[in-house]
């Protein structure tokens, strides 16, 4: 009995230092680990902080994480650009009278019941998503009763312009936006920000953004992770109206770094329109005088025949990309590329599969003796890690761009200025294979040396987790929040 009760006493008092690590952290640590050991039940929990492995990762990125040699100083942004209305996915569909079904893809949106369907399909998935909605004016009616809807927000939209917005925070920086910019998008964006005249426009274009939360519930629905669904009836991003005032106005605005987006948005348009669109914009970027990195950030699309004439004509003409995992395996799919047979991600994509999928863009399509083209890096981002992929000899800092993209994914969806290590975990794998299709290695995970890198044929890839906020303030323009930043931090070889 004596036993027994002194067994009780040891839980009880061990449930209780168990209460003090967690309500009071920033007791002294030695205190609490003596309290612990002299109850004789092993190794202390180290709680959130410096000795964590979240502390340990972020300040080993700080000291990773410096500026290059050759910084830019002009950077020309373009052409997709809006007015984010952010709000609750499950409110604003209650709002319209809608409960959730079993969940269905649509291509393209038609009508409020295809709404719901794609929302309850991704959102089952934890999985972002963009469509087009092809009815204007039930769009138009939906945008209306989320704009007013109590709790929306107002931001600037369009990967051009988030991307522009994110440069334009480093005043050193001047940067050129090209893209539609009415009233509302002219008053959210950066005075750092320059548009040209003719890129203004009397109405703004509206993208609805429905946002939920991890574990969040509706009716038998409950999402794994947080994350959007985006859609709109965006005409003049579609047809992509800015391309040809973007690449006049880079002349004057004499750029160093060029960042393109927004060809996804051209999905709403016939096959001809499509066809005839990405010949002019393989015209264009030809015109931008030689010696100019462009960058292009994809976004989610669902027509294989586009993405597979993007991936064909347009990737050897730009020099990087930015994109995330449903972008790359949709990329695979289209273009038979390895694992193409792989239907979807099942939880965090495998750096295997993804390490193959890099390394097929840059030696299919990226640069080389034999090849003529100019794409020789790729920045990519998912929610639990990101890996730069860069053809040797053409880029530097690479180590600290990887580091600094995803230190921005945590600090940016947390909204902190610095990672609060109490407010984000590591979700990365400890240990992955470099390989699923060649000899990979197998590699461990050290939050003190945060970088992985390691070497593929001419093709040298950088690993880094990611700090996943845990309760995420706002999830949209994160992809190009990363890539700005990464790019913010590379420095390309003047003979690239």
């Amino acid at each position: 009995m004596a036993l027994w009760r002194g067994s009780a006493y040891a839980g009880f008092l061990a449930l209780a230092v168990g209460c003090v690590f967690l309500l009071e952290p920033q007791l002294p640590g030695s205190a609490l680990r003596w309290l612990w050991s002299s109850l004789q039940l092993g190794p202390a929990p180290v709680p959130p902080g410096p000795g964590s492995p979240e502390g340990r990762l972020a300040a080993a990125w700080d000291a990773l994480i410096v500026r290059p040699a050759r910084s830019w100083r002009r950077v020309a942004v373009g052409v997709n650009a809006c007015v984010d209305v952010v709000l609750s996915g499950v409110k604003l569909l209650q709002a319209l009278g809608l409960n959730p079904g079993n969940g269905k893809d649509h291509t393209e949106l038609r009508s409020r019941n295809d709404l719901e369907d794609a929302f309850v399909h991704f959102m089952g998935k934890g999985a972002a998503a963009e469509r087009f909605f092809s009815d204007k004016e039930t769009f138009h009616n939906i945008a209306q009763i989320a704009s007013e809807f109590p709790g929306a927000q107002h931001y600037v939209g369009g990967n051009a312009a988030l991307i522009g917005q994110k440069f334009a925070a480093n005043s050193d920086l001047k940067v050129l936006l090209c893209g539609p910019v009415g009233p509302k998008l002219h008053e959210l964006l950066d005075d750092n920000v320059f548009v040209p005249p003719e890129s203004l426009q009397e109405v703004d274009e509206f993208h609805l953004i429905l946002e939920y939360q991890a574990g969040e519930e509706w009716g038998r629905l409950k999402a794994p992770h947080a994350n959007r669904f985006i859609f709109s009836h965006d005409l003049s991003n579609g047809a992509m109206n800015m391309l040809e005032v973007f690449v006049s106005s880079l002349e004057e605005f004499q750029p160093d770094l060029v960042v393109l987006s927004g060809l996804h948005m051209m999905e709403g348009q016939s096959k001809e329109f499509q066809r005839k669109r990405l010949l002019e914009v393989m015209t264009s970027i030809s015109d931008i005088p030689t010696g100019i990195p462009v960058h292009l950030e994809l976004a989610s699309m669902t027509n294989r025949e586009l993405m597979s004439s993007i991936v064909h004509q347009v990737f050897s003409a730009v020099t990087s990309l930015g994109l995330n995992e449903q972008e790359l395996l949709f990329l695979s799919q289209s273009a038979s590329g390895p694992h193409s047979s792989l239907s979807s991600w099942t939880g965090v994509p495998d750096v295997g599969v993804v390490s193959d999928i890099l390394f097929w863009i840059l030696k299919e399509h990226g640069k080389s003796e034999s090849r003529a083209s100019d794409l020789t890096r790729i920045h990519f981002h998912t929610l639990a890690y990101h890996i730069l992929a860069t053809v040797d000899g053409h880029w530097a800092n690479q180590l600290a761009a990887v580091a600094a993209g995803a230190r921005m994914a945590g600090t940016q969806a947390c909204a902190t200025e610095t990672i609060d290590t109490r407010r984000v975990s590591l979700k990365a794998p400890r240990e992955f294979m470099t390989s699923r299709s060649a000899a990979g290695s197998r590699v461990m995970l050290n939050p003190n040396e945060p970088v992985v890198e390691w070497h593929r044929e001419g093709v040298s890839f950088h690993f880094t987790p990611v700090l996943v906020c845990k309760d995420p303030v706002r999830t949209v323009g994160l992809g190009d929040a990363i890539s700005a930043e990464g790019l913010f931090y590379s420095e390309v070889h003047p003979h690239s």
